[in-house]
């Protein structure tokens, strides 16, 4: 897997870097050939994105580097839990089926969309067993 950080200071691309990682081997654990590009940028609208650039095995993220350390990493979690859809063909992004049913995202509330309460329900859970492995439970931005 090869991973690119953009952007950002060096601490949020230090756990960004940390972060995607953590989240594939979690998420994709037998998927190794994935290229995954991050962006930390400017707010463009929404708090991150997910892009699928080529045959599914590679995506670029567009993170808004504003956000606060522990927001920024969740939303990194929650975008990588869109490349594991993409990337396993549970979302696809041409025809907006989830898991072969088409679903109209203009007639779905965003927040009962399948693919979106997924990475919501798992953002969290990422974030917070990310903090224990790399025994970050100590630093302030970790806790709510």
């Amino acid at each position: 897997m090869f991973v690119e950080v953009v952007g950002g200071s060096k601490s949020q691309k230090r756990h960004t870097q940390g972060m995607v990682e953590f989240c594939a081997k979690k998420l994709m654990p037998r998927l190794y050939n994935l290229d995954i590009f991050v962006h930390l940028c400017k707010p463009t609208g929404a708090l991150g994105y997910c892009l699928e650039l080529e045959n599914n095995r590679t995506f670029e993220l567009e993170i808004d580097q504003t956000l606060p350390l522990r927001q920024l990493l969740e939303t990194v979690a929650h975008e990588m839990v869109h490349v594991k859809q993409y990337a396993r063909r549970e979302l696809h992004p041409s025809k907006e089926a989830w898991l072969g049913k088409t679903i109209n995202p203009k007639k779905v509330s965003y927040w009962d969309l399948p693919w979106e309460i997924e990475a919501h329900g798992r953002e969290v859970g990422l974030f917070v067993r990310y903090c224990e492995e790399n025994k970050l439970g100590k630093y302030k931005w970790t806790n709510m």
